[in-house]
């Protein structure tokens, strides 16, 4: 091994300054790689700098996930003019991170910059497969899960008045839904409310499931949902695909409507929501002609009530025609009939009347001769009863006794049983047969 000194090493090998070496490696990689080159590739980061889109490429391991490559790319705006708009229109999706794309590059490394494979050219089939893998395959999923069909098993009420609303607030769409729904020929009455919500962008998925879950707290207010997106770019629709805002969707218990704007393809929330319509005023439309076809439904039905009420009236008029032609006749048949019945039960009154005077008079008739026999058995015990009080009284009576001789002796109207009893200078009265006398006791 050779020593060289600071002072041999400045005087004896020639050094490249850093620019001479980076234009070195410049002109090696334009000799050695000059041609352009198809790379595919995931985008963890895409941005756009003044009309530039900058871009940072990585492969990733199938297994267990981690980057095994990574590289710069960009695309100069005079290029990128072209392929932008292009590349939207055909996949409907802007560039961002986690999308899959096909670039066709070539090989630049800039003395100043380092290197980077400059763009040329982007294959939007290659992203649309991409795209169509993974939608088939968050399809495929919610069909297993069972729920991709849930929604379409509910029904929009009949009178769907109480709306909530998925948009951006001050969004140009959710002014059209109100003002169609507002101005509606018919002067239906609806009750909107706005669940704010960011529709284009990376948060679409979250900030739309957080405003399904606060309408999911108040779910017994409202009729339906609306989801409804305008005035946004095509390109900033990658939001509605994604599996955990559809699994949302799918399993919410409100018919929700999607109007999210766009004709080419159904994203995956419209494929699982109960209805997709194609504009925010459509989706107001179609909540119109829902009450529309319930007023004409009640309509119809109060026609035909009226017809059927018509109808019955018309027969109960023949019927009671008919009834009260029949009336006199019946009349007259009944009254033959009860007048026969009355004089049936007149002559059975007065026989069963007579009847009953007969056997109360033969009754009467026995019991004069009872009470006849009766009255006489009575005077002749009375008269007996009479003679034997007649004889007590007359035995009884003081006259009798008078006349025998005896005398009554009464002091102060009693009579006088025991002379001992008798105050001194009592007087006394004496009756005999004839006459009376009074006494002074000593």
């Amino acid at each position: 091994m050779m020593n060289y000194s600071n002072a041999d090493v400045s005087t004896s090998i020639p050094a490249l300054s850093l620019y001479e070496l980076n234009t070195l490696v410049s002109s090696v990689l334009s000799l050695d790689l000059p041609d352009d080159y198809w790379v595919e590739a995931e985008l963890s980061e895409a941005r756009e700098v003044r009309g530039h889109c900058y871009m940072e490429l990585v492969q990733k391991d199938e297994a267990s996930n981690t980057p095994i490559a990574k590289a710069s790319a960009k695309c100069w705006a005079s290029r990128w003019s072209i392929l932008r708009p292009m590349f939207e229109r055909v996949t409907g999706q802007h560039l961002h991170a986690g999308m899959k794309v096909m670039l066709r590059v070539k090989a630049q490394f800039h003395a100043a910059y380092g290197f980077s494979w400059i763009v040329s050219d982007i294959n939007p089939d290659y992203t649309m497969g991409d795209l169509m893998r993974r939608r088939q395959e968050i399809i495929k999923q919610l069909k297993a899960e069972g729920v991709f069909d849930l929604q379409r098993e509910l029904t929009i009420p009949a009178f769907a008045q109480h709306i909530a609303v998925v948009s951006s607030d001050g969004a140009a769409g959710y002014g059209d839904f109100c003002r169609q729904l507002a101005d509606n020929a018919q002067g239906y009455r609806f009750t909107v409310r706005l669940f704010s919500a960011t529709m284009q962008g990376e948060a679409v998925e979250q900030s739309v499931i957080a405003a399904l879950n606060r309408i999911y707290e108040e779910q017994d207010v409202f009729d339906a949902v609306v989801i409804i997106r305008g005035g946004g770019a095509t390109s900033d629709l990658s939001g509605f695909d994604t599996l955990a805002l559809a699994e949302n969707v799918a399993n919410f218990p409100l018919p929700i409507i999607t109007g999210i704007g766009h004709d080419r393809d159904e994203s995956i929330l419209d494929m699982v929501a109960h209805t997709r319509v194609k504009t925010p005023t459509a989706a107001a439309q179609l909540l119109i002609d829902n009450l529309s076809r319930t007023d004409q439904l009640i309509e119809s039905l109060r026609q035909r009530i009226v017809r059927t009420t018509q109808q019955r009236m018309h027969t109960e008029q023949v019927r009671l025609k008919a009834v009260a032609e029949r009336i006199p006749v019946l009349f007259s048949l009944v009254s033959v009939k009860e007048q026969a019945r009355i004089d049936r039960l007149s002559r059975q009154v007065l026989n069963a009347v007579a009847r009953r005077i007969d056997t109360a008079r033969q009754r009467v008739e026995r019991l004069e001769v009872r009470l006849a026999d009766t009255v006489r058995r009575l005077l002749t015990d009375e008269q007996h009863r009479l003679q034997m009080l007649e004889q007590r009284i007359e035995a009884e009576n003081p006259e009798r006794l008078l006349r025998r001789g005896y005398s009554i002796t009464t002091y102060e109207g009693h009579a006088v049983h025991d002379a001992s009893q008798l105050p001194k200078g009592a007087v006394v009265e004496t009756r005999v047969e004839k006459g009376a006398f009074k006494s002074k006791v000593e």
